[in-house]
């Protein structure tokens, strides 16, 4: 562990060694600055930009005379297959035709430069920005937007007629529910934030935008409910997000690999989800929802163990039946870490804990098995995982079949080969349908790695070893943070109100307060009375004689 820290220190000394050489003196920042301002001379800004794309074929570059009696030469810029041709045909190249300062238009300041004449007389695009320097010109054409540029100004305008093709809004694939919306996040961020906003329309949901990448300038929005987050984990997590120096961003994992309390954990600090209800219902909470451009998993931070247990099912289900659902989650949990181990350990070291019927039924079993029932639990286990996998990376048509039929056929055979036991085969199937019923994957892909360790540790130690491997594995839960949370809250430390809807699930009008370690202000979220039967519904009282009392 001590290597591994010193290897960790050496690499962040290497990394501020590398920035301090690549920073750039006054002298060399003064002329990035003026060899990227926009130039007066409309030919020389469109030769420059583009020879710095390249000369690409989907930017579009044209040049032309605005209306007919200003004969001032003007510049449309876009990109093809980003920008929405429609837009950009109709409410901005057809526009530009029109003499402005010949048409019969009242209020006009015939004194004012084309930009100014443009920007509050005739384009009606939905958002217009004015542009300083040929960096920002490059990076809104390249965003979709498109770009004007005159002759004899050194300011450009922009003007937002994204409209690239897109998924539509579908069902999530990775967390399905029984009841519950069927909506799930797309790879556009507006319409991430848009399915956000319809769910809580109040003016204290807060979105803030940034771009992060050197190449990929991915947009990333923050969104927190103001008055309920806790501001000093908005602040962190701003932070965070604006010391990564990357050169891209594709997936919202990069952003959760760079941003994570701890690097070397097997255990997942960050939440992700596909269901805009599920981030609704964390901003309620008080969390931090992180949108990466380009992907349907948003972020969720902070994070903490129960909350990879719990499903959004859970929520629109009776309370007792949630709460049961929960409480098998737990048990598959425990299932799909310890069983291949609790069966190593018994076989070889502990057969006095098994029945005698059942010892006998076992030994007879693996009385023809050349292999320790270790090296036969690795090798089922090794081959399941590989059937998984190859079950995921081959086609949708076939990939279920393969693993299915690949998993019958291996077991049959290698049972009737007496290369392994029958049982094997039963402990092998109720770990791998066990690690299904947990609702995250990157907790389950944990769970997963961590069964080798038990396997290990029950091979060379018994059920001491299982016991020794479960302490050490609650002492590394416990010192794991998420944005300073407790990984283990509101189990340790001990939150008898956050305890309402970790193990189990209270009904919904018990549920009164917010997260105590995760909101620190407005923690009262839910002041419903409990129900009650309704008067007009209660059987009148009747008199001794019969009647009813009124």
């Amino acid at each position: 562990m001590k290597k591994l820290t010193d290897w960790v220190n050496e690499t962040k000394k290497k990394r501020e060694n590398m920035k301090e050489k690549n920073k750039d003196p006054k002298e060399q920042n003064e002329q990035f600055n003026s060899a990227h301002s926009i130039s007066q001379s409309l030919t020389d800004n469109l030769n420059t930009i583009s020879k710095d794309l390249g000369g690409s074929a989907d930017v579009i570059i044209r040049e032309f005379e605005l209306g007919e009696t200003d004969q001032r030469k003007i510049g449309v810029m876009y990109t093809d297959g980003l920008a929405d041709s429609t837009t950009v045909q109709e409410f901005v190249l057809k526009t530009l035709m029109i003499d402005i300062r010949s048409a019969h238009l009242e209020n006009i300041d015939f004194e004012a430069t084309t930009l100014e004449l443009l920007e509050k007389h005739s384009l009606s695009g939905g958002q217009l920005k004015k542009v300083y320097n040929l960096k920002n010109v490059k990076q809104h054409i390249l965003s979709g937007d498109t770009v004007l540029l005159f002759d004899g100004e050194t300011v450009g305008l922009s003007v937002a007629t994204k409209g690239w093709k897109q998924r539509g809004v579908e069902e999530p694939s990775s967390q399905t529910v029984v009841r519950g919306p069927k909506e799930g996040f797309t790879e556009s961020l507006r319409t991430n934030t848009a399915l956000i906003r319809r769910k809580i329309k109040s003016d204290n949901l807060w979105i803030e935008q940034m771009l992060i990448g050197k190449e990929t300038q991915t947009d990333v929005a923050i969104l927190y409910m103001k008055g309920i987050a806790n501001d000093k984990i908005i602040k962190e997590v701003k932070k965070r997000l604006k010391k990564i120096d990357i050169d891209g961003v594709l997936e919202s994992a990069m952003i959760e690999e760079l941003i994570q309390d701890e690097t070397f954990t097997l255990f997942p600090t960050l939440y992700n989800t596909e269901r805009p209800d599920v981030a609704a219902s964390g901003l309620l909470e008080g969390r931090i929802v992180i949108i990466v451009d380009g992907t349907p998993f948003v972020l969720l931070a902070p994070a903490v163990f129960v909350q990879f247990m719990q499903s959004s099912e859970d929520y629109y289900q009776r309370s007792d039946i949630a709460s049961a659902i929960r409480l098998l989650r737990y048990v598959a949990f425990m299932l799909a870490l310890l069983v291949p181990s609790a069966y190593i350990a018994v076989t070889t070291f502990h057969q006095e804990m098994l029945p005698t019927t059942l010892l006998v039924s076992l030994a007879s079993q693996r009385e023809g098995v050349p292999f320790p029932a270790f090296v036969e639990a690795i090798l089922m286990e090794v081959t399941f995982e590989i059937l998984r996998e190859a079950g995921l990376r081959m086609p949708r048509a076939v990939g279920s079949a393969i693993s299915i039929v690949g998993a019958l056929v291996l077991g049959q055979a290698a049972v009737e080969a007496g290369i392994i036991s029958n049982v094997m085969v039963i402990v092998v199937a109720l770990t791998a349908i066990s690690s299904f019923v947990i609702p995250s994957y990157n907790l389950g892909m944990a769970v997963r790695l961590l069964r080798f360790l038990f396997m290990l540790l029950a091979a060379a130690f018994g059920m001491y070893g299982i016991i020794l491997g479960i302490i050490i594995l609650v002492s590394h839960l416990t010192s794991l943070r998420s944005f300073g949370v407790p990984y283990l809250s509101p189990i340790a430390p001990s939150n008898k109100e956050g305890q309402r809807d970790s193990l189990i699930r209270l009904p919904i009008w018990a549920l009164i307060s917010r997260p105590r370690l995760i909101s620190q202000k407005n923690m009262i979220r839910d002041e419903t009375p409990a129900p009650e039967p309704n008067d007009s519904t209660k059987e009148p009282e009747k008199s001794p004689s019969g009647e009813s009392s009124k």
